[in-house]
C-alpha cells in the first residue's frame, strides 16, 4: 500500500472553514526542499483533491506551508503587523492516508494527524 496526503484549514476565530487560504507542499531532503504542489482551499476549507496524490507519494519527510497571513488580512482579522504569517508544519510519512489539518486564529494554531 502506498500513501497520500490531504489537509484542511478551520478558522477557529470565526468558527468556519478557511476558504481561499494558499497551501504549499514540499518534500524535505538532504540539502533542501523540493516543492511539489500549491493549492488554495475551497469553501469547505479543503483542497479540491489530495495535495499529494498516491501516484506521487513516497515515504519521507514533508512540509506543508500554510500562508496564514494573506488569509488573515483578506478576512479582516489582522490590520497591523502579523503575529502569524507563514505556518510551516514538518512531518514524516511512511504509508497510508495522512490528513494534516490546521486549526487557525490570528494569534495561534494547532494541528494533529487526522483521519
Amino acid at each position: 500500500m502506498s500513501g497520500y496526503l490531504t489537509t484542511h484549514v478551520l478558522d477557529t476565530a470565526r468558527g468556519c472553514p478557511a476558504s481561499g487560504l494558499r497551501i504549499a507542499l514540499a518534500r524535505v531532503e538532504t540539502g533542501g526542499r523540493e516543492w511539489l504542489a500549491e493549492m488554495v482551499t475551497n469553501d469547505d476549507g479543503r483542497t479540491d483533491g489530495a495535495i499529494l496524490p498516491e501516484n506521487r507519494f513516497k515515504p519521507g519527510s514533508y512540509e506543508l506551508v500554510f500562508h496564514a497571513g494573506d488569509y488573515l488580512r483578506a478576512t479582516g482579522q489582522v490590520t497591523g503587523p502579523l503575529f502569524l504569517d507563514e505556518v510551516p508544519i514538518r512531518f514524516g510519512m511512511e504509508k497510508g492516508h495522512y490528513h494534516v489539518p490546521l486549526l487557525l486564529s490570528p494569534y495561534g494554531y494547532s494541528t494533529y494527524r487526522g483521519s
